[in-house]
């Protein structure tokens, strides 16, 4: 009698925040490299954030969103020193709807202002939010919000397991934007890159990838 196919080997189940302008299913598309190396390693779960962001002049509508705005006019600038947050306590009830529904998640990956809500989910999670609960995180051309409302969220080092991506001619999120958010973490990893504010993919880096995940996905397959 022959022997009945193996199942298939678990994957990291990982929750993937897009950047600003951009949706979870454009998001996607600019990530089909990351998910074609992480195949046999993660599935990749992308959602939408909630606010709705006015195109640019000239611009045709294409559902580009924000997790939060920096002015009560509903625009952003990551460098925008802000009293105002608007749109962040909805985007926190889609992360937390994507949690209960669409988990249990073992990490969650983020890119530009995905990758700054992201860090203020770890704090969150960290002071005993449970609507959060994730083991590691992957952050990709993050930075510090500048909202007053925020500044609580970086008063405690982030204990939480990490690994920080960004480039080195990176215009939109400055490289020095992206260090200072590494501060607010303990013992985070960091892959550097030399080009611009996109997901690097290169073979250096899937090395890296790879590595960072890897001992996560052994205890998985391990349960």
């Amino acid at each position: 009698m022959a022997n009945a196919d193996p199942s298939p080997q678990r994957l990291l189940k990982i929750l993937c925040l897009h950047g600003y302008r951009q949706n979870g299913q454009t998001f996607r598309e600019r990530t089909g490299s990351l998910r074609k190396i992480l195949k046999k390693h993660a599935e990749l779960v992308y959602i939408t954030a909630p606010n709705k962001v006015k195109p640019l002049e000239g611009e045709e509508d294409s559902d580009q969103r924000g997790w939060w705005f920096s002015a009560r006019d509903e625009t952003f600038v990551a460098q925008e020193q802000s009293d105002v947050h608007p749109g962040y306590e909805d985007s926190l009830d889609v992360i937390a709807k994507a949690f209960s529904e669409q988990g249990p998640f073992d990490g969650v990956m983020a890119f530009s202002q995905g990758a700054a809500f992201a860090a203020m989910i770890c704090a969150l999670q960290q002071s005993g939010d449970t609507r959060f609960s994730f083991s590691f995180v992957i952050i990709v051309a993050g930075f510090c919000s500048r909202s007053s409302g925020h500044a609580v969220l970086y008063k405690t080092p982030i204990t939480l397991p990490s690994l920080h991506v960004f480039g080195d001619t990176d215009r939109v999120i400055q490289k020095d934007m992206s260090e200072e958010l590494l501060t607010y973490f303990k013992d985070p990893k960091t892959i550097e890159h030399t080009g611009g504010h996109f997901v690097p993919t290169s073979a250096p880096q899937k090395k890296l990838y790879i590595a960072f995940l890897d001992p996560w996905l052994q205890e998985i397959r391990n349960r």
